[in-house]
């Protein structure tokens, strides 16, 4: 049988050190993965690209929170009760599977099934992959979360490896909102390791245990939600609407036609697809492999209210690599119920005063003033702030800054009366749009690895865009000779100067061998040194698509990489 293409794909990544198994001298692990010298800088190219694709908006900022989660905030956000996917165990080998992936081929997304509907169709000759028997377990929910403790023994603190960056994002949204100065909409990004104990991994990087995520929470005003000009996109993209809606079946429109037949439900949903299009493209997706499909009621997430699946098409047939929820208000407010904390939420002026008779709690200014000091003015603003008036006091008053006072009987007046209102409080409403890197980058690498042939034997090339390829030049003297060795070191140096630009030396074997290497990890560029070179100062470049080649000067190189493109030398 001849070698599959994914097979020659996989070898090439982990000869060139791309992607590697992890642990492999102790046999390795399943659902870990490596990125060697080359695969860990197209990876941090990618990451780079995307945080600077998100943060030139102007509103968008980026964060950095722990991966390490305290128990009570994965109960509130609802992980610890709904982060589950169905397993089942085979009755003769006592292997375990996730239940859909058993389903694939039976059913057209075996992922919206509950345990009742996979369960009916294990019954119908389902065949186990370890072995040949058709007998299964009772299907069960199993929780994917890593459990670990904070502190020590009997004394810790339950906690849980995070299964996603958002949370550390909604725990920050005090401090947001603050460096936003108080006015919505505004956003955060975060980069970073997550963590999913996989039932049964498999497909390489698609499926892993510890992944690379990429997340943005958008937060917005429910009652005014941005609306980009969506004219700005006028290209088609693939959308699979909701199967169980007026709109069901594959088409092809622009997101501005979406949002207007309602098939996007909410205007900042549309221009996050299309800002993802735009993300995938300059990494070098081919956009004929993209498709943006909307999630079922069935297979909602338990936070969300719409979302829509960015999926990529590869060696592993479509994929989801990205996910965009509308998650309302569900976060937040679940949060605040949880933690009684009243900084999760953000204020709207009104147009209008608006005069209202209502219970307050009257600040005694003679009190106040010199029991709090240089807080005062902070406790009377959380008075104000508060919608439902304790029914005993003292009691505790949360400060904007997190800390909490005690509210004793002869600082406040309760009364009844007539108020002017000029705006109120609210729950945001988040956006989030939330990336699988490690998906993305083997889709990059998937769509960009070309085979062709030269002199009569099989020749591969990676075409890499320049956003993410390895490396921007190599450096490859013709010769190992003490001063051509030298003089490419100073090349490679003067390369490495340029902010953003990195070039790397390869001395070793025929200068043929050489260029396979560099095509085969996607640099775009290759830049030959030979006697002439040492004589006038000039080099031979090769353009890795086309192979064709141009002499100039050391300086000129520098000076057009400096500025952007060496094509234009061409």
């Amino acid at each position: 049988m001849s070698e599959r293409r994914i097979d020659r794909l996989t070898s090439l990544l982990r000869r060139r050190g791309v992607v590697l198994p992890s642990f492999e001298i102790y046999g390795g692990v399943s659902g870990l993965i490596d990125y060697g010298p080359v695969g860990a800088r197209i990876k941090r190219k990618v990451v780079d690209s995307w945080i600077d694709h998100w943060t030139s908006q102007g509103d968008i900022v980026e964060v950095d929170s722990p991966t390490l989660t305290p128990e009570a905030v994965l109960v509130a956000s609802g992980h610890v009760g709904e982060f589950n996917d169905l397993m089942v165990t085979c009755s003769s080998c006592d292997s375990a599977f996730r239940a859909d992936h058993l389903l694939e081929g039976v059913h057209d997304n075996p992922d919206s099934l509950d345990a009742d509907g996979v369960s009916e169709l294990l019954t119908n000759g389902i065949v186990c992959p370890a072995c040949p028997d058709t007998k299964w377990s009772d299907v069960r929910p199993m929780n994917l979360m890593f459990a670990t403790q904070i502190g020590a023994m009997s004394k810790g603190r339950s906690a849980y490896m995070r299964p996603e960056t958002a949370q550390g994002m909604f725990m920050l949204f005090p401090a947001l909102f603050r460096h936003f100065k108080q006015k919505l909409p505004f956003g955060a990004v975060q980069t970073g390791k997550g963590y999913r104990n996989e039932i049964s991994p498999r497909q390489g990087m698609i499926r892993l245990r510890e992944f690379d995520m990429a997340e943005l929470e958008y937060f917005i005003d429910p009652e005014y939600p941005p609306c980009p000009d969506l004219s700005a996109w006028p290209n088609s993209v693939t959308m699979i609407p909701d199967p169980d809606g007026g709109h069901a079946g594959e088409k092809a429109m622009t997101c501005a036609e979406a949002l207007s037949k309602g098939i996007i439900r909410h205007p900042t949903v549309a221009w996050f697809l299309a800002k993802t299009m735009d993300f995938m493209v300059d990494v070098g997706v081919d956009p004929t492999k993209v498709r943006f499909r909307q999630h079922s009621s069935t297979e909602m997430a338990h936070y969300a209210e719409d979302c829509w699946d960015c999926e990529l098409h590869g060696e592993h047939g479509w994929v989801e690599c990205v996910g965009i929820a509308n998650r309302t208000c569900h976060d937040l407010q679940s949060h605040e119920d949880a933690s009684g904390s009243k900084l999760l939420r953000a204020w709207r002026q009104y147009d209008e005063p608006r005069n209202e008779v209502r219970d307050v709690l009257a600040p005694v200014s003679a009190v106040i003033g010199p029991s709090f000091k240089n807080h005062a003015a902070d406790v009377v603003e959380s008075l104000s702030r508060l919608t439902k008036l304790p029914d005993d006091l003292p009691f505790q008053l949360q400060l904007s800054d997190g800390s909490s006072v005690e509210i004793s009987s002869d600082m406040v007046n309760r009364r009844t009366e007539e108020v002017t209102l000029h705006g109120e409080w609210f729950t945001p409403h988040v956006i989030e749009p939330a990336f699988g890197i490690d998906r993305i980058v083997w889709h990059i690498l998937d769509h960009a690895f070309t085979e062709t042939s030269k002199e009569g034997e099989p020749y591969s090339v990676m075409r890499l865009n320049a956003a993410v390829a390895p490396y921007d030049v190599a450096v490859l003297p013709l010769f190992d000779k003490p001063k051509m060795m030298e003089h490419a070191r100073k090349i490679v140096s003067r390369v490495n100067s340029i902010p953003s630009r990195k070039g790397e030396m390869d001395s070793s074997r025929s200068i043929g061998r050489r260029y396979a290497r560099v095509d085969e990890i996607g640099v775009p560029w290759a830049v030959t040194i030979d006697h002439d070179s040492l004589e006038d100062g000039t080099v031979t470049i090769r353009r890795r698509d086309d192979q064709k080649q141009i002499r100039c000067s050391v300086d000129d190189l520098i000076e057009t990489l400096s500025k952007g493109d060496l094509s234009i030398l061409f």
